[in-house]
């Protein structure tokens, strides 16, 4: 009993740095039954601990076992058919009886190359592209979180994503003051029958970060549209696309206008009267504090305001001194 855990504790201290195929399908137990009688040579003693470390430069450490391994959704079963019918009959056949290193390591790394063989045929991921975030939001290549396509990772034992980035670079639209504006969630990869698709707001500033944002709509609308964009609709949206309460992806637009001055009412000019040039399309910017007031009369208040003293009854004597004759 005592010797078995120690088996079993040593196996799993060797290989807990680092995983391949191998720790992912083979039983610990069969580990230590197969690695039992392994023989240093160059000291004719039983090493377990040698076996071990073949067992993880043969299989953890070379990178052809773990791209092999990087098979489709579903054919992690295959796999470990295929490494089972090459380690299995050699623990059978090792169980209980010495054999030296070079034995070992011929067996082993021809189980590792047979394994490659047949595991480099099975169906891979290769539905999954990776493209550069910049290309994201440009409704022509594929980006987020897909989840449907998977591949096989033998250093996780485990199923990873195609790896797409959640967030997708923020898009500048610029706009004309009154049009019609216009947001698309749309994405080029097949998303789930179940999605739901959240528009949030940040005001005023180009921003990526989630905590920015306030939720506007929630639902199945993947269009957002403003029939007349004005300065208050400047600012970043945020559209995220949910499937079975997991984000999918986001994508972010930041929605920017110009305008041109409006004509203050009376301004009737008659049509002999020449043309104006037209104004240009100033962009919008955020609000700025207005201006200090420069008309004659406020700079003469302004200047002479420091010597004007206060007297009873609300009257003001303004002392113009030689100092102040300029205002």
């Amino acid at each position: 009993m005592c010797t078995s855990a120690l088996w079993l504790m040593g196996v799993s201290l060797m290989f807990s740095t680092s995983l391949s195929c191998y720790q992912c399908f083979v039983d610990t137990q069969d580990t230590s039954r197969l690695c039992m009688g392994h023989i240093l040579t160059e000291y004719n003693i039983v090493n377990v601990d040698s076996c071990y470390r073949n067992l993880d430069r043969i299989f953890n450490n070379d990178e052809r076992v773990i791209e092999a391994g990087r098979v489709g959704k579903g054919y992690d079963k295959q796999l470990k058919e295929i490494l089972n019918a090459e380690i299995l009959p050699m623990v059978e056949e090792f169980d209980g009886k010495l054999n030296n290193d070079a034995v070992y390591e011929k067996r082993l790394q021809t189980a590792a190359d047979n394994f490659i063989a047949a595991a480099s045929k099975l169906p891979r991921g290769e539905t999954c592209h990776w493209m550069y975030p910049s290309m994201c939001v440009t409704f022509m290549h594929p980006s987020g979180y897909q989840t449907a396509d998977k591949i096989y990772n033998c250093i996780t034992c485990s199923y990873d994503s195609c790896g797409f980035p959640l967030d997708c670079p923020v898009k500048e639209i610029k706009v004309t003051e009154n049009s019609r504006s216009r947001m698309w969630c749309d994405v080029q990869f097949h998303l789930p029958s179940d999605v739901e698709v959240i528009w949030s707001f940040a005001e005023k500033v180009k921003a990526d970060q989630v905590d920015q944002f306030k939720e506007v709509t929630a639902g199945v609308d993947m269009l957002y549209s403003i029939p007349s964009t004005s300065l208050q609709h400047q600012g970043t949206y945020q559209c995220e696309i949910y499937s079975d309460s997991r984000s999918i992806v986001r994508l972010y637009y930041y929605l920017t206008g110009c305008g041109r001055p409006h004509r203050a009412a009376g301004d009737i000019r008659p049509v002999s009267a020449p043309r104006r040039p037209v104004t240009p399309c100033a962009w919008w910017s955020s609000p700025h504090p207005p201006p200090p007031l420069t008309t004659a009369s406020h700079r003469l208040f302004n200047c002479c305001a420091s010597a004007a003293i206060p007297l009873p009854g609300g009257y003001v004597f303004v002392n113009i001194t030689r100092a102040n004759k300029s205002c």
